[in-house]
């Protein structure tokens, strides 16, 4: 018989009911015409509740209404913006335990992970409050006599996140509370696989937009689906920034489609990761990072592990360790503390998972453990899988593609150069690692000649990135970030300011001009 895991008392916490609208421009949630869609829980195959969709003329109407809002928005000064994100990461403290319950239950990652993903957005939160008084220009020197040159930063107008399955709530906090901060507004088109957790989000975040008298549109959701929205909101020339997370494949047609407008874009796409562990590794903390990495989220993240770069002399040893690691995960119902590994999102992820091991096959690779379905005691899910191991080449074809599962892939190599080229030999670049108690190891990897990633690590896995840092990665990984450390100049539009001060005109570059 299953269990209810509390997540009855979590959706009634949160304001989750039966028939849930899908259009929030703030406050307010607009009546909408689009089909119902049934958001079940891959944990256990059970209907958690409906999400009536908004349509392309619902859409259409709330971008209206966020531009009217940024009008108003901009004017807040930044400190006071940030004044409402503080809120806002008050707020979400008080609904972390349901909300990081209804992430696990609508998503599948295990509860641990579901509660870490909360915690990520409270933790964007205190970043962003912070940001808000820290929006800087620069100083420079003019070459002209009298004058002066500053450069600053200017609220850019409706930044439009289209955010995946995988991580459905922190996502959308890492663009928006520093978009909030920067005078932007938000329209948020979520993944339809996690409609419930995008609606519990504003159910929350409503509350204190509310407190505050913000206007309608400055936070926006748009729970639907391509049948209504298709590639629109990607070709809007109101949306001056795209920030999209999803495949490599939809991608580049984003991009496309938002290039062919000159407009701006953020592309958090597919990672291909690997961990280097050389003989100078701490085995024990790189087989936690690794088991992590590679079934953490079962395997669908964007820097999940997906291959170990293990060193000849190593390998063998490390190989045993993994795979007896492997052999001690409890597979189950993600809201079961003891769970270390839960469902994949749906049955298509499944088959993904399974066609991938058989390519693995064909191509001359080895499986060596698991990779076959798993069924929990009690529970009629068709999602859950075991872990799969395998030996491979680098050069496989499968080994080259993101398989969003928890696929593993082990391969050898007998000197530092060699490991670095087949690590950067994918065409991802996202997140990375080295295992080494070696400083001239480390240090190669993380210089020109070492790791191609937008993230590179040593001594800890290839998932779990902190706020603070800017988050992405290079190649099909896409380009922009996310998240910390200057990433906020992509929400907002610089401008270039000179003063002349002076009674004369002189021009650039000495160019004499008289009339």
């Amino acid at each position: 018989m299953n269990k209810d895991y509390g997540i009855a008392e979590a959706l009634k916490q949160i304001g989750i009911e039966g028939v849930n609208k899908g259009l929030c421009t703030g406050t307010i949630w607009q009546e909408t015409k689009g089909e119902l869609m049934t958001s079940y829980s891959p944990a256990d195959g059970k209907k958690i509740a409906d999400i009536q969709l908004a349509t392309l003329e619902e859409y259409n109407a709330t971008i209206d209404k966020a531009k009217a809002a940024f009008i108003e928005w901009r004017k807040i000064p930044a400190p006071k913006r940030g004044e409402l994100v503080r809120q806002i990461g008050i707020e979400l403290r008080k609904y972390k335990e349901p909300l990081g319950k209804l992430v696990s239950y609508e998503m599948g990652k295990i509860y641990q992970e579901g509660l870490g993903e909360v915690q990520e957005m409270i933790d964007i939160c205190d970043f962003a409050v912070g940001q808000s008084r820290q929006l800087y220009g620069f100083t420079m020197h003019s070459e002209r006599p009298e004058h002066r040159m500053y450069d600053q930063y200017h609220p850019l107008g409706i930044i439009g996140v289209v955010s995946a399955f995988n991580f459905p709530v922190a996502v959308w906090a890492w663009n928006a509370m520093i978009a909030l901060a920067c005078g932007d507004v938000v329209v948020w088109k979520p993944s339809s696989k996690v409609l419930l957790c995008a609606v519990a989000v504003h159910k929350i975040v409503s509350n204190v937009l509310k407190a505050n008298n913000i206007p309608e549109g400055v936070l926006s959701l748009v729970a639907t689906s391509s049948k209504y929205l298709g590639d629109d909101m990607f070709s809007d020339k109101n949306i001056p920034l795209i920030s999209f997370t999803g495949s490599t494949k939809i991608g580049k047609k984003v991009g496309r489609l938002v290039g062919e407008r000159l407009g701006k874009q953020i592309l958090e796409l597919g990672g291909n990761n690997a961990i280097i562990i050389t003989p100078n590794a701490d085995q024990g903390m790189a087989l936690i990072a690794s088991v992590f990495g590679a079934v953490g989220t079962a395997g669908q993240r964007c820097t999940s592990t997906r291959r170990l770069i293990i060193h000849e002399q190593v390998y063998d040893e490390f190989k045993e360790k993994l795979v007896n690691a492997y052999k001690g995960l409890k597979i189950g119902n993600p809201l079961d503390e003891s769970t270390h590994v839960g469902p994949l999102i749906d049955k298509w992820a499944k088959e993904t998972f399974f066609n991938s091991i058989e390519k693995v096959k064909s191509e001359g690779g080895k499986i060596i453990y698991g990779g076959e379905t798993f069924h929990p005691e009690g529970n009629s899910s068709e999602c859950y899988v075991v872990p799969c191991i395998a030996e491979v080449e680098n050069n496989f074809e499968i080994v080259q593609e993101e398989t969003f599962a928890p696929l593993l892939y082990l391969i050898k190599y007998s000197n530092l150069d060699e490991a670095i080229a087949m690590h950067n030999d994918v065409p991802q670049g996202l997140s990375s690692a080295m295992f080494s108690t070696n400083m001239l190891e480390s240090e190669k990897f993380l210089s020109y000649a070492g790791s191609d990633c937008g993230i590179a690590n040593i001594n800890i896995g290839t998932s779990g990135a902190e706020i603070g840092g800017a988050f992405g990665g290079e190649k099909d990984t896409g380009g922009g970030r996310e998240s910390g450390s200057d990433a906020w100049k992509a929400y907002m539009r610089r401008q270039t300011n000179t003063i002349n001060y002076s009674t004369e005109l002189p021009l650039a570059q000495g160019i004499k001009f008289d009339v």
